[in-house]
């Protein structure tokens, strides 16, 4: 899908860097994360988007509107998949926000889940469903998709399982009509980006042990094909959020070392 925000979020000459602060979705307020407006509000301009839940855009709209501030990325379907803490079993996604609400409020783009092999065939089948409707509409209105693939229990898989599901289900998403793709680093990263036709965007997951481990993930991704990261508890669960985002930056955008990356912004740990 060509068009101008498209163009803008995924420049072909450059790889983007999205800050997700959409966690509150499902888990509730997180450490970082309580007043979101304020959160929204530290984020450095050189992000180029941000993740947020449907309801919270109308709340940070002051992080969008100035001039070269992030675009603003909504999630438009709602999944049990990421609910660790009440042990859901069947992965079942429902829409939770339509684009054209999103677009109404100041979208710039939408996120569109999806999760497979849920041990259930009436419910992979009514996810697809739920994907394709609402990327459809969001098509119709403009709006690029990114779609996300979220296996059932990412932390129980082995490394070769989630490869495996995370090789297939991209490319999947990619036949199904996203525009670039969020989801899971594999040990064979590079086989998942050079099978995907759209950029494969990289996420941080669980947070990493230091800001250099985080950095390291960001520089594994990226050359692994990555066209870019998408990064939530370690770009905002951190002593200076501003000064992590430009290291993660120069290390996806100009490919800086992470350690030298660090050392320039200052990250202590």
């Amino acid at each position: 899908m060509e068009n101008i925000r498209f163009e803008r979020l995924f420049n072909r000459s450059e790889r983007t860097v999205i800050v997700a602060i959409d966690h509150g979705e499902f888990d509730g307020p997180l450490e970082g994360m309580e007043d979101l407006p304020q959160t929204a509000s530290q984020i450095d301009p050189c992000i180029d988007a941000v993740l947020l839940a449907p309801g919270m855009l109308v709340h940070c709209r002051h992080a969008f509107n100035y001039k070269g501030a992030p675009m603003a990325v909504v999630r438009l379907n709602w999944s049990t998949v990421y609910c660790y803490r009440w042990d859901y079993g069947d992965s079942v996604t429902v829409p939770a926000c339509s684009a054209a609400e999103a677009v109404r409020n100041g979208a710039d783009a939408v996120l569109i889940s999806l999760t497979l092999q849920t041990g259930s065939e009436a419910v992979d089948a009514s996810n697809v469903e739920c994907f394709r409707r609402l990327c459809e509409e969001a098509h119709r209105l403009g709006m690029p998709v990114i779609g996300e693939y979220y296996p059932p229990r990412p932390g129980s898989l082995s490394e070769d399982d989630l490869h495996g599901k995370v090789y297939i289900s991209t490319r999947i998403l990619a036949e199904l009509g996203a525009d670039a793709i969020k989801t899971f680093y594999t040990k064979e990263f590079e086989k998942v980006t050079q099978s995907c036709p759209v950029p494969v965007l990289g996420l941080g997951a669980e947070r990493c042990p230091t800001q250099l481990q985080a950095l390291e993930l960001a520089r594994d991704e990226v050359a692994g094909g990555a066209g870019g990261v998408v990064f939530g508890r370690n770009a905002i669960q951190v002593s200076d959020p501003a000064a992590f985002q430009r290291a993660l930056c120069d290390v996806v955008k100009r490919e800086v070392s992470p350690q030298e990356a660090a050392e320039k912004h200052g990250l202590t740990s």
